[in-house]
């Protein structure tokens, strides 16, 4: 009778778990075809006010040049902070983000746009991290973020096709703002039921667990020590965000090269986004086998080969070939890198906070540097050339990381040297 309690308790608790895990998966999904639709639309509609790419892509990194001051100040101010607090002031950017960007006229109020972009996105990711860290088990890292990134890449997979059928010519009317609200509101939903969860779980009682405040001194020394340990994860981190950004900066502008191939953009990042509805579902078994580094690593090792090859293929269909192949061996470096973080945050909980910052503050260094580098390459050679400058450059900097990057990283820091 003691083993047949156990044992349903045991179902019960898994059950428990799963349910929150798919409840928050689904709102993520329906977050990110707004997100999507949104980031799709953001350097069509500043290229329609008459800028040229190298200032697109100047104007779209200055999101990210905010996002890294907020890391600083995130991880300060909302330590140990309860992801349902953290999604909830997302949900409120997220409203917001559209309605100013939509307004803006001037390159002023489109950096002022930038900046509130930058905030969300790092209140997302603190809010994921902190979900799926206090939400899974060690073991369960890897999976549990590849089936949240699986919901997520369903979105960003949906969000370009509805973008691209209902853009003409590169001219946007109201339509796609309307679909990303429909769909920011479906996300809203789910996280009202997650928050039910959450409140049942014992919400309240995690925040009041917080750490004594210490000064920005401390604090910029906490940033330093554990980036000396963490800096080849860290590299890589920046490597894979200037890979997206760049993706997302000049690939909804792809389709001035292939004007014969209706709604070539939509394809174009349809090819990158979907791989990881497949990759998320067996990278668990993967890094099992290689380890969550060495399987980042190689991973985008090859998709960066492939890149390199997208400034000489001339057939679109061909293009967008290469182009899902590369993006499936680089989905599969993102749930692998991201499980590691997860590893160093539950194995350090007295760092949660500077590991989920230094993370978020080398996305966002990758999101500075990937759209000011695509818009100024593909103004000078074209977009083609600018991915493949991209695969070089990603390269030759992975074949350096394999090589420095000890087999073991522990985020251990004696308290005399803080």
């Amino acid at each position: 009778m003691a083993l047949k309690n156990i044992v349903g308790k045991s179902i019960a608790s898994y059950s428990r778990e799963h349910k929150v895990l798919y409840t928050a998966s689904l709102m993520i999904l329906f977050w990110s075809m707004f997100d999507g639709i949104i980031s799709f639309i953001t350097p069509i509609l500043i290229e329609n006010h008459g800028y040229s790419k190298t200032a697109i892509g100047l104007i779209i990194a200055s999101s990210s040049l905010a996002g890294a001051i907020f890391d600083f100040l995130i991880s300060k101010l909302f330590k140990n902070t309860h992801y349902v607090r953290l999604f909830l002031i997302l949900f409120f950017l997220s409203f917001t983000y559209p309605l100013l960007l939509w307004s803006a006229n001037s390159t002023v109020l489109f950096i002022f746009c930038m900046a509130v972009w930058g905030l969300y996105y790092d209140v997302f990711n603190f809010g994921l991290f902190d979900f799926v860290s206090g939400n899974s088990e060690k073991e369960e890292h890897c999976q549990n973020f590849g089936i949240v990134s699986i919901f997520k890449s369903v979105g960003y997979l949906i969000a370009p096709i509805i973008a691209s059928l209902i853009i003409t010519d590169q001219i946007i009317s109201m339509s796609p703002l309307i679909y990303a609200f429909l769909f920011l509101i479906i996300s809203a939903v789910f996280f009202v039921v997650l928050t039910s969860y959450s409140t049942r779980r014992g919400f309240h009682q995690g925040l009041e667990a917080k750490r004594k405040s210490i000064d920005w001194l401390r604090e910029l020394k906490l940033w330093k020590n554990v980036s000396s340990i963490l800096y080849p994860v860290l590299i890589f981190n920046t490597m894979l965000y200037i890979f997206d950004s760049t993706f997302w900066t000049i690939g909804p502008m792809f389709a001035e090269n292939f004007k014969n191939v209706k709604d070539f953009s939509g394809l174009f990042m349809t090819t990158y986004t979907l791989p990881m509805l497949v990759t998320g579902w067996f990278v668990e078994p993967i890094t099992r086998k290689f380890g969550k580094k060495r399987t980042a690593y190689f991973s985008f090792l090859g998709s960066s080969l492939l890149l390199i090859s997208f400034g000489f293929i001339k057939n679109p269909y061909i293009l967008l070939g290469v182009s899902l192949v590369s993006a499936t061996l680089g989905s599969i470096a993102w749930p692998a890198i991201k499980g590691a973080y997860v590893d160093y945050i539950t194995e350090s909980k007295k760092y949660q906070g500077e590991i989920e910052g230094l993370n978020d503050f080398t996305t966002n260094i990758g999101f500075v540097i990937g759209p000011a580098l695509a818009g100024i390459t593909a103004d000078w050679f074209g977009i083609g050339a600018a991915f493949s400058f991209l695969g070089v450059f990603n390269f030759c900097l992975v074949v350096v990381l394999i090589f420095i990057t000890p087999k073991h990283i522990r985020v251990a820091i004696k308290e005399a040297i803080i």
